[in-house]
């Protein structure tokens, strides 16, 4: 899984993101996005694009910027606090050093590594932070916390000042500016993740008008994370990005689809096969991965094409498996 670690580091970034708590707003309120400002907050704090780096993120110096991660090695990262999203979602800020970026590429994850309870083997899990690719001085993660996962359980309950062993980046889908007029992308859960890493790097880039459609499916309005920065982009650059929501039961109120994700909505929003610069993506739990585009190979390499995707005439070239 790992063999293809980049031994590159990203080249120095000139940019920060100050970090300055977002007034008023409590622990519990979802992610969402500052369209006067162009900011987005997540669990509390704002990202906004400035030269200088303000409020609760260290301030950078004239020192040159280097990335924090390592492909070849795990290395320990402080856990500087935490705040609940929802009632099984929670937003995680790490530390990092004044001048550090992560070191994330696009489209790259992290591993995680940890020993858990009375285990004789570390588990390791993948994640994909969501903070901007050159926020200096710390990184964040959002983790649903799912009741078998070892490691979403663990990382949900580490204090302010516990550590967890990172290494990265591993390397996804080789994304291009300009390679593609359309991206559509099917998320589920936590799968959103390194969905909404792609959507702010393609949104944020004057130079890239690659189309992206996201389709979002959870079991309830209360499961969808991110939801306002996603809305906040949606609004922002309607041409460019669209999101449509499916939950598994609808609440009072509710517009968007209810039920799975079928056959007839992938048409419905997606873009279409007949094209050979359209890409189609997934991101979920392994029924629904399964049930939309196949389950990778064992050794964790795309496999073979199926379901949904295939039945509306995907080709390999056209689908990548997050």
């Amino acid at each position: 899984m790992f063999a293809s670690l980049r031994n590159t580091i990203p080249r120095q970034l000139s940019r920060a993101y100050s970090t300055a708590p977002a007034g008023g707003k409590s622990g519990s309120g979802i992610l969402w996005a500052s369209l006067a400002t162009g900011a987005v907050l997540a669990g509390g704090y704002y990202y906004t694009r400035s030269k200088d780096s303000q409020g609760a993120a260290p301030a950078a110096s004239n020192e040159p910027v280097t990335a924090a991660l390592d492909p070849k090695k795990f290395i320990a990262f402080k856990l500087k606090e935490s705040t609940p999203i929802n009632h099984d979602t929670g937003h995680y800020r790490f530390e990092l050093g004044p001048n550090q970026v992560l070191g994330l590429d696009i489209t790259s994850c992290i591993v995680v590594k940890a020993k858990i309870g009375s285990d004789e083997k570390p588990t390791i899990r993948p994640y994909t932070p969501v903070s901007p690719q050159d926020a200096r001085g710390y990184f964040d993660l959002v983790i649903k916390r799912y009741p078998e996962g070892k490691m979403s359980s663990h990382i949900h309950s580490l204090k302010p000042g516990d550590e967890l062993e990172i290494k990265g980046p591993i390397p996804k889908y080789p994304y291009k500016t300009g390679a593609l007029k359309e991206v559509g992308m099917i998320a589920g859960g936590s799968g959103i993740t390194p969905m909404l890493q792609l959507i702010q790097h393609v949104l944020e880039d004057p130079t890239d008008n690659t189309k992206l459609t996201l389709m979002f499916a959870n079991k309830s309005e209360e499961d969808i994370v991110l939801r306002s920065t996603l809305d906040g982009y949606a609004k922002k650059y309607p041409e460019q990005f669209k999101v449509h929501y499916v939950i598994d039961k609808a609440s009072d109120g509710w517009k968007g689809e209810v039920g799975y994700i079928t056959k007839e909505l992938v048409q419905k929003y997606l873009p279409s096969a007949d094209r050979s610069d359209v890409l189609v993506s997934v991101c979920g739990p392994p029924p629904m991965m399964k049930a939309i585009s196949g389950p990778k190979a064992p050794d964790f390499s795309q496999g073979e094409v199926s379901g949904i995707f295939k039945e509306l005439g995907f080709t390999s070239q056209q689908v990548f498996k997050f």
